[in-house]
């Protein structure tokens, strides 16, 4: 469980806020330039130390040249190095610091302090020194002492005559310097601090002058939120405040506005509503029935006021599980039957809007109703009419109109075209014949008015019965034929009629594009309890473009083709309506190259729920 850290209610205010990001950005800024300022008052004081104890080791080089040269006597030398220990001692000599001058070898000839006067005579084996007496004349480094005290040491070597003759060793004590850095941090903190008292101080007054407008717009806006309409706010500055001010007062005015405009707006909709030719019917979120028009109380022969409070479902007679669909939005339009008092029925369709709002979901919806009796009319009228007039009827028409023609003029008489010629108006109008005869059977089909003739039937007996009448066909064409069926598929109940048609397509489609390959009848049954028919065979396939479209009217895949084998188009379309007429469905797998297979579904249960 995650606990939450309450603060006390002054650091939640805007003006806690500000005071302590004002604060903040100080404290940051001032610690930033601290950093910056220190680090660069520390290199540069650092550099200044270095530079001069590089300078006093340059210049005592050059005078302890003139003393370390071979020339002279040994007095002579003698004198030479008295003069040196009286210029280190005296000229050179600073506090903290010792000055060592070494010999070519590294022996300590002279040093500035009396106490470490047992050193001469002494090598001097640091690394700076070696360094220095190999001619290398940059050398430095940082130690601390046995004291614990930092110190810079610095060597210059000695030449004379172009040789190396001795060496400068300075070690100087850092301490002054670092304490002089520490009275500037001290100096920058007290003034750190006396800068975050004064922004405190200044961040408290420029907070009220922000939050105190703030708080009266917020005084105000929830007067207005209570129905205070006419409140106004005075407007002190233009800057960001003002502005904002001035948008309150602009919106309380076109809030009033906006309030008298909806006012309008709701009369005109209630006479809408009233004089409307639809119906409609507004729901709250749970489908009770909140409002309903003249117009709906008219067409549901019911009164409106006392269907208020009701449900919709009870209201339009919708399925038992159709309340739970309508509240969560999922029934756009439905066609509803209502009994006229004359005895008769009209159609009602019936459209549903759900009303969205984005943190509420769902929170009703709007049912509009259409009388549309006599527009299902005429739709039925249309269907009729397009299901006898195709234009597929004008190919075979357009034949026997021309060769009609031919034989007018003279081909009758010709012995070898005229019996060809009428061989072919033949064939024409055979297959216009059968063109009608599939669409008066569709038509019957979409009309409801082909009833089905059920009967037990044999799948075994009715698959092996359609094998046997393509088998001559087969045999001319070197086509393989086998059926299956599954154990325990005995005898179901359908219309032979209508499912040997299924078949007879099925397989005339299969033979038309298979050649000296095989063909497969099998049944079988589904996990949800039907039976499964498929016809499989090894033909050229049906490219993928052309699966979505394959049971639509008139569809051909490769239509000079298909009308020169003699097919109509319409033979996947009447077993798809005869197939729904069972209660079933019909599928078509393929693969170009590599063959096809139809397979539909039968209820293997009768309608009165026996197994059969």
């Amino acid at each position: 469980m995650r606990l939450k850290l309450k603060l006390p209610a002054f650091f939640r205010t805007i003006q806690a806020k500000l005071i302590i990001i004002y604060v903040l950005l100080i404290l940051i800024a001032m610690q930033l330039i601290g950093v910056y300022f220190v680090s660069a008052m520390k290199n540069s004081l650092t550099s200044n130390f270095t530079q001069e104890l590089k300078a006093r080791a340059e210049l005592l080089s050059v005078l302890a040249a003139q003393n370390l040269g071979t020339a002279g006597t040994a007095e002579t030398r003698g004198e030479k190095l008295d003069n040196l220990g009286v210029l280190v001692e005296n000229l050179f000599n600073q506090p903290g610091a010792e000055i060592q001058v070494l010999d070519s070898s590294g022996k300590v000839l002279k040093t500035s302090k009396w106490s470490h006067a047992d050193y001469v005579g002494r090598k001097n084996t640091q690394t700076v020194v070696s360094m220095a007496l190999q001619g290398i004349e940059d050398n430095e480094e940082y130690i601390i002492d046995d004291d614990n005290i930092r110190k810079k040491v610095v060597a210059k070597p000695v030449v004379s005559d172009g040789k190396i003759v001795g060496a400068i060793y300075i070690a100087a004590s850092m301490s002054e310097l670092y304490a002089t850095m520490d009275r500037i941090n001290s100096i920058f903190i007290s003034g750190i601090l006396l800068a975050l008292g004064l922004t405190a101080i200044l961040g408290v007054i420029l907070a009220h002058t922000i939050t105190s407008p703030i708080k009266e717009l917020t005084r105000r806006a929830t007067a207005v939120a209570e129905g205070q309409l006419y409140q106004k706010v005075p407007v002190l500055g233009n800057d960001e405040i003002g502005q904002l001010s001035n948008a309150f007062n602009y919106m309380t005015s076109r809030l009033r506005d906006a309030l008298a405009q909806n006012e309008e707006e709701k009369e005109k909709l209630a006479s809408i509503l009233t004089n409307m030719s639809d119906g409609v019917i507004a729901t709250d979120e749970l489908g009770t029935v909140i409002l309903m028009n003249r117009r709906a109380s008219a067409m549901l022969f019911t009164e409106g006021e006392d269907k208020l409070g009701t449900s919709i479902q009870s209201l339009l007679s919708l399925p038992k599980d159709g309340n739970t669909t309508f509240v969560q939005g999922g029934m756009p339009t439905e066609l509803l039957e209502i009994d006229t008092p004359e005895g008769g029925t009209s159609l009602i369709r019936v459209t549903f809007t759900p009303i969205h709002r984005r943190e509420f979901g769902i929170i009703g919806t709007i049912a509009v109703l259409q009388d549309v009796t006599e527009q299902e009319k005429l739709e039925a009228s249309r269907r009729e009419f397009v299901a006898n007039v195709s234009h597929e009827l004008r190919t075979p028409l357009t034949t026997i109109k021309s060769y009609t023609e031919a034989l007018e003029d003279g081909a009758l008489q010709d012995p070898a075209l005229g019996p060809r010629f009428v061989g072919v108006i033949q064939n024409e109008t055979e297959r216009m014949i059968r063109l009608v005869t599939d669409l008066l059977h569709l038509s019957r089909l979409d009309s409801k008015e082909s009833p089905l003739r059920m009967q037990m039937t044999g799948i075994a007996e009715m698959l092996d019965e359609v094998a046997d009448r393509f088998s001559f066909q087969m045999q001319e064409k070197e086509i393989d034929i086998h059926v299956e069926v599954e154990q325990g598929i005995h005898k179901v109940a359908l219309d032979r009629d209508q499912i040997d048609q299924v078949l007879d397509n099925l397989i005339s489609n299969a033979m038309k594009y298979t050649a000296g390959g095989s063909i497969a009848i099998k049944a079988r049954s589904t996990e949800d309890g039907m039976l499964a028919i498929s016809v499989q065979d090894t033909g050229i396939g049906i490219p993928k473009k052309d699966l979505d479209r394959i049971f639509e009217r008139f569809y051909r895949v490769d239509k000079a083709r298909s009308r020169n084998m003699g097919g109509t188009g319409l033979g996947l379309s009447i077993a798809r309506e005869i197939v729904k007429a069972h209660g079933g469905t019909i599928s078509l797998e393929s693969e170009l190259g590599k063959g096809t297979t139809v397979t539909f579904t039968l209820p293997m249960e009768m309608r009165g729920g026996g197994e059969l």
